[in-house]
């Protein structure tokens, strides 16, 4: 039986990381797309803290234009991954003439770097740069003003460090993190939901502002984790619950900026790599493209010849599912920022019958306790398996298949990631 004939794309929660490595070694034609936090590195409740190994840097490189990232982090600024780089190499010269930057898209797919750090925002207006890059200050003024309610019994120091640690000033997204409230109110549950229904109505307002100043159609409020989309499209906050911290990131984003939407935009410029054209044209850009995943599927379908399509790997760390009663009723929201980019890799798999593969990596482990740590049954050492996966073990019709999963996170991960480059450059 071939690799192609067991269909990897059929498996579900599997640990055989073996078939999947084989598989991407003897496939010429193969692309990685990835997200990084908690995926490539641990996940912390501070991003200046972030760690990358060297090791998988060079394995990145090895990969060449086999490999590009996709997150909702930026490359660039105080909090970015090019600063994680640069503390790991200690040498940002020597990094850029090697070109071992993370090549691919950040900002959710509206912020482009090659792997020499050449950095690009395209289609994105000077006015809606100049809104976002307020954002910070106003956020920061209005969590000052509500966390000096005596409720909260924050003196001035310690407040003024928790907005230190919550708002991060990133270019082209910036983002409310309320892991270190959460922690800080751990014993008072109650504060912590207050905090984050203002941090709620901080956006909201935000949102309001640019509406009046003509940017109506610029911005979205990206929140995660969450509980998917509403009818009109607008991400739904997962409410704080005893120990829950639910939703704990409120990163304001460009409209357009959305990662299923981004794993086009790498397709267009993978096929360049390989044919020397644009199928979507050298200036294709997120903001340009569709957002429902059967138009970008047709959009795909209709521009991109079949034979030089890949075999996807997509991997990500936040996938989401839980119940919830509605009239009654129960039904299952399902969410997580990796979602929709890991759904849109699975169909263009069935699509074009390229057997792309899901890759899900337990991120549980990390510093931020919230997600769903993979439930593994070890009664017989010889084959450990996993009998449950990161969403609601009531939703049996979740569309989403993870097919491989890394349950030992980050570092199983990287050591699989740089074997597998690694065998890829110097095959047997």
């Amino acid at each position: 039986m071939t690799v192609k004939d067991a269909s990897l794309s059929s498996r579900s929660l599997s640990l055989d990381h073996q078939s999947l490595a084989q598989m991407l070694i003897e496939r010429k034609n193969m692309l990685i797309i990835q997200d990084l936090d908690g995926v490539c590195m641990g996940l912390v409740k501070d991003p200046l803290t972030r760690v990358m190994e060297a090791r998988y840097l060079e394995a990145v490189k090895a990969l060449e234009e086999h490999f590009f990232v996709l997150t909702n982090g930026e490359h660039i600024g105080q909090r970015g991954v090019n600063g994680i780089i640069e503390r790991t190499w200690n040498d940002s010269s020597s990094i850029k003439e090697q070109g071992l930057y993370l090549p691919g898209l950040a900002g959710g797919g509206v912020q482009w770097q090659d792997c020499y750090a050449n950095v690009f925002h395209p289609g994105v207006s000077d006015a809606e740069m100049a809104f976002l890059a307020a954002i910070p200050n106003k956020v920061a003024n209005q969590l000052r003003e509500i966390g000096q309610q005596a409720k909260y019994g924050l003196n001035q120091l310690q407040l003024a460090k928790c907005i230190k640690s919550t708002v991060l000033d990133n270019t082209i997204s910036p983002t409310a993190n309320l892991n270190v409230f959460h922690e800080i109110f751990s014993d008072r549950p109650e504060l912590y939901a207050e905090l984050q229904q203002s941090m709620k109505a901080i956006t909201d307002s935000l949102l309001q502002e640019a509406r009046q100043q003509g940017l109506a159609d610029s911005f979205f409020v990206h929140l995660a984790p969450n509980l998917g989309r509403d009818d009109q499209g607008v991400e739904i906050m997962q409410p704080a619950q005893g120990s829950d911290s639910g939703t704990t990131d409120f990163q304001f984003m460009l409209r357009g900026a959305i990662k299923e939407v981004g794993v086009v935009v790498i397709l267009n410029h993978y096929y360049y790599l390989q044919t020397g054209e644009y199928p979507l044209g050298k200036n294709f850009h997120a903001r340009e493209a569709p957002h429902k995943q059967s138009d970008l599927l047709k959009l795909v379908k209709d521009n991109f010849a079949a034979e030089i399509m890949p075999t996807i790997v997509g991997a990500g760390d936040t996938v989401t599912s839980k119940a919830v009663e509605n009239n009654g009723r129960i039904e299952f929201k399902r969410g997580g920022s990796d979602r929709g980019f890991l759904e849109l890799v699975q169909a263009l798999g069935k699509e074009f019958d390229t057997d792309n593969v899901v890759v899900y990596v337990d991120s549980s482990g990390g510093e931020v306790k919230n997600r769903q740590a993979l439930k593994l049954d070890r009664s017989d050492p010889k084959a450990v398996r996993v009998i449950q996966g990161p969403g609601d073990s009531g939703d049996t019709e979740d569309p989403l298949t993870l097919n491989f999963v890394f349950p030992g996170g980050h570092l199983e991960y990287v050591d699989f990631f740089c074997q597998l480059a690694k065998a890829r450059k110097f095959p047997q």
